[in-house]
């Protein structure tokens, strides 16, 4: 009666462990013979390349769209605005800094606006 127990035990464990992996996803495969077979998915490893990029993407429209926006002589102003302040602000002013990708971007933005 204790192995039978210790079994059950056992298949109990087994049962929760696979329900846990099956709670991050699951992909159901149909094998040679008909049988249907529940797989978790594999977890993602690696670095998040796609959201580095959208960041980038959505920071470059950022800096397109306050240019074409308040101009390039206002926008010049507040970067050295921002440029005389602290540390921090430093760095955001050579981030903020007027590029060949910004500048075009604006140029292409800018009649869409108005």
């Amino acid at each position: 009666m204790a192995e039978g127990h210790a079994q059950f035990a056992k298949r109990i464990e087994l049962l929760g462990r696979k329900h846990r992996k099956l709670e991050r996803g699951y992909v159901t495969r149909v094998g040679r013979d008909g049988l249907i077979s529940v797989l978790p998915k594999r977890a993602r490893r690696g670095f998040p390349v796609t959201g580095l990029f959208l960041i980038v993407l959505v920071f470059f429209g950022f800096k397109a769209f306050t240019l074409a926006a308040i101009g390039p002589v206002t926008y010049n102003e507040r970067l050295s605005r921002l440029a005389n302040g602290s540390n921090l602000e430093q760095i955001g002013a050579k981030m903020m800094a007027i590029d060949p990708v910004t500048q075009t971007l604006a140029e292409l933005t800018g009649p869409i606006m108005r």
